[in-house]
């Protein structure tokens, strides 16, 4: 299976014979995080956990661009940064649903027997380790806080 860096740097090409300029410009902008944070401090390389980061981060930075264009009636602009959003989501899992969520979350605090607000961390820790990138982590404390409270 190829690594999520090189992928977008082959999709970077499709881009360019397609004359997509949209795909084309967010996936040069991840490229270039991706050679940023590659090169910040020493060398190290990526693993695809760190260019998905990557890529939410893009995004989120795509969400807040697009509410302040909307803002200031900038409105071809933000019609942009959301079809620019809309190309970067396509190379991130698939975000788990609230029903999904819910039932894992659950049956961790279960699992790991989490008893109080305290032990949270180890509910979050394995949420990391298998579903890292697909959640938001303040509805994972919000599920904690309703099941144990």
């Amino acid at each position: 299976m190829e690594n999520l860096e090189l992928t977008i740097s082959k999709e970077i090409g499709n881009a360019m014979k397609e004359k997509n300029e949209v795909k084309l410009s967010a996936l040069r902008a991840v490229k270039t995080a991706i050679q940023n944070e590659k090169t910040s401090g020493s060398y190290h390389e990526l693993t695809d956990a760190d260019v998905t980061k990557i890529i939410q981060k893009q995004i989120k930075q795509r969400i807040e661009s697009e509410e302040i264009y909307r803002q200031a009636n900038r409105n071809e602009l933000a019609d942009n940064e959301q079809k620019e959003r809309l190309v970067l989501e396509e190379y991130i899992p698939k975000p788990l649903t609230d029903d999904e969520l819910k039932s894992i979350v659950e049956s961790l605090i279960v699992e790991l027997n989490v008893t109080s607000m305290k032990d949270m961390g180890k509910v979050m820790k394995t949420m990391n380790e298998k579903y890292s990138g697909r959640f938001d982590g303040k509805a994972v404390s919000n599920v904690i806080k309703e099941k144990v409270s």
